[in-house]
């Protein structure tokens, strides 16, 4: 019976474990992508792309 109730408190703990680094990374990352948005800050691309500028027209 003990051997069982170990198992348990030790897959428990385990999990828990599990749940605390995965919540903690995602925050990290959270983080992460929130620092690199305001380092770059919105993007203006006002150079049409290599599509937008051949749409329409014959021969290309």
């Amino acid at each position: 019976m003990t051997d069982e109730n170990d198992k348990k408190r030790t897959a428990d703990s385990r999990q828990d474990r599990l749940k605390s680094a995965l919540r903690e990374n995602l925050k990290r990352r959270k983080t992460q992508a929130r620092e690199r948005a305001e380092m770059t800050g919105p993007s203006h691309n006002d150079e049409p792309s290599l599509d937008e500028e051949t749409a329409g027209k014959p021969g290309r």
